[in-house]
């Protein structure tokens, strides 16, 4: 079984998971950073493949990925160094990132490359559903890897339901149309939009992501889906400390 199904069928709760931008902000810590991860608790692990124009991306995460080009990072210099991570990490990894260096290095040979290095599902904010189906779908689920849908308060329920029947792992709740960054809490409005979400009683569970920087957003993420994701924060506490020990337990003391 993918390793996403098995964490979500544990019923653990709150569960943490945490991006990161492979190659900022050192080109040869994705390793060290993933092993660290697991090593303080975190549950899942999202790791990003740097893109020139990252358009669903805060202006935190935009110069993580401008430094990682920088420092020479490439799609196929990462699955380099994921090639043994399985040797050494158990929790589910994901990689994060844009259709245009995906396709660049081939569709099928990605999915090829994850199933080979261990990787358990892929988060693409550009990929259309419909395209997702017709052209994708098939070639991800022959190795095994699960490519997670995002949605958005502006999504409707027919599509939300749509991707619940055609998906597996999780679903992705973007907290707001906007693009990532922290938030010191979330409004009415956003949670009355996790609480729709919830009531529609969904076959997938969820993940909350985008905003994530505190206690109370963390927590607000933890009452109505099964956890929260934190990209942003995660990756300006990297950048300051350069270690990441440092940074995850200054993370995880901001949200527990």
């Amino acid at each position: 079984m993918n390793r996403i199904n098995q964490l979500f069928e544990s019923n653990k709760k709150n569960l943490l998971s945490i991006y990161f931008c492979a190659g900022s902000p050192t080109l040869n810590d994705t390793v060290k950073v993933i092993e660290t991860l697991e090593k303080n608790g975190v549950d899942m692990i999202e790791i990003g493949i740097p893109f020139s124009d990252p358009m669903a991306d805060g202006v935190v995460i935009q110069e993580a990925a401008t430094q990682a080009l920088r420092n020479g990072m490439s799609l196929k210099l990462l699955f380099n160094q994921l090639t043994d991570i399985r040797q050494k990490v158990s929790i589910p990894l994901l990689l994060m990132g844009y259709l245009n260096p995906i396709m660049q290095f081939g569709f099928e040979n990605f999915c090829k490359t994850c199933k080979a290095c261990g990787i358990d599902g892929v988060i693409i904010p550009d990929l259309p559903f419909k395209d997702y189906q017709e052209k994708y779908k098939a070639i991800a689920q022959a190795n095994q890897v699960n490519i997670i849908m995002l949605i958005t308060p502006e999504t409707s329920e027919e599509r939300i339901r749509e991707i619940d029947e055609n998906t597996d792992g999780f679903i992705y709740m973007v907290s707001s149309a906007a693009t990532t960054g922290a938030q010191s809490d979330f409004n009415q409005q956003k949670l009355d939009y996790f609480k729709r979400i919830n009531d529609m009683k969904l076959r997938n569970p969820r993940m909350v992501g985008f905003g994530i920087s505190n206690q109370a957003t963390f927590q607000s993420a933890c009452d109505y889906a099964r956890g929260g994701i934190i990209g942003s924060s995660f990756v300006k506490l990297l950048n300051e400390e350069k270690e990441p020990e440092k940074a995850i337990k200054r993370l995880l003391k901001a949200i527990k």
